[in-house]
């Protein structure tokens, strides 16, 4: 079994999404051979070396599920760009390419945050080219601790600020550019989070039928996981059970 999740926004500004993502890793998720998070575990992440007992309680509890049998792989999403190998490491978990070709015994997956495919959002798309531009992660890893914390409560109130300028509605990934993918990555289910439209889209790429799911953001009282059993996707909510 498989589990796929993505966009929890975590921060001590979430102590609903905090506690539930704390007990999925305890208990939902030990269920599982693998753990996928597509990108945006973290509100916002300027360095694996800017710690505080808040993250070091979340990587404590990755680690914990790692060393209990959980594959953990975690991909870059818009917010925790500049997680990095040390955080990786003390996880537990594998850090991977965005996109990412999964390939089973039963099925072919490819998956993504699913920011790179908004092309209709020319202003996120420039932010995202400097974001994850190699040469300026460096410049800011190498600036003081507090600067980059500076930077990361300017990314929040830049996102607030967008959030409420459109509705707080997302732009969806570009359907040209989406079948170009899908044909890319030879015709695969596509999988990927970002949006916070959670839907199920049926693309038709050069006469072939294919399945795109698009997971949930997380909220203070729920989440939601996709989960793969060896033969059908589902989703299955994430809720605090009495």
């Amino acid at each position: 079994m498989i589990l796929f999740i993505s966009d929890l926004h975590l921060s001590p500004r979430s102590p609903g999404a905090t506690a539930l993502f704390l007990r999925f890793l305890a208990g939902r998720a030990r269920q599982a051979e693998a753990l996928y998070i597509l990108g945006d575990l973290f509100e916002v992440w300027v360095g694996d070396d800017v710690t505080d007992p808040y993250h070091a309680s979340i990587i404590a509890a990755l680690r914990a599920a790692s060393d209990a049998g959980l594959k953990i792989h975690l991909m870059h999403g818009n917010r925790d760009f500049a997680l990095g190998q040390a955080f990786a490491t003390a996880a537990g978990a594998s850090l991977l390419p965005d996109p990412y070709d999964l390939a089973l015994p039963e099925w072919s997956f490819v998956l993504s945050h699913g920011d790179a495919l908004c092309l209709d959002d020319p202003e996120y798309l420039a932010y995202r080219a400097k974001v994850r531009d190699p040469a300026w992660q460096q410049q800011m890893l190498a600036k003081p601790r507090f600067v980059r914390r500076l930077l990361g409560r300017y990314i929040r109130w830049r996102s607030a600020r967008r959030k409420r300028s459109q509705g707080y509605v997302y732009a969806d990934l570009s359907p040209a550019a989406t079948d170009d993918f899908i044909r890319d990555h030879g015709y695969a289910t596509f999988i990927h989070g970002h949006t916070h439209q959670a839907a199920t889209h049926d693309h038709m790429v050069d006469g072939i039928h294919v399945e795109r799911w698009v997971l949930a953001d997380w909220h203070e009282d729920r989440g939601e996981c996709l989960v793969w059993d060896g033969e059908v996707l589902k989703r299955e909510a994430v809720i605090f059970e009495n």
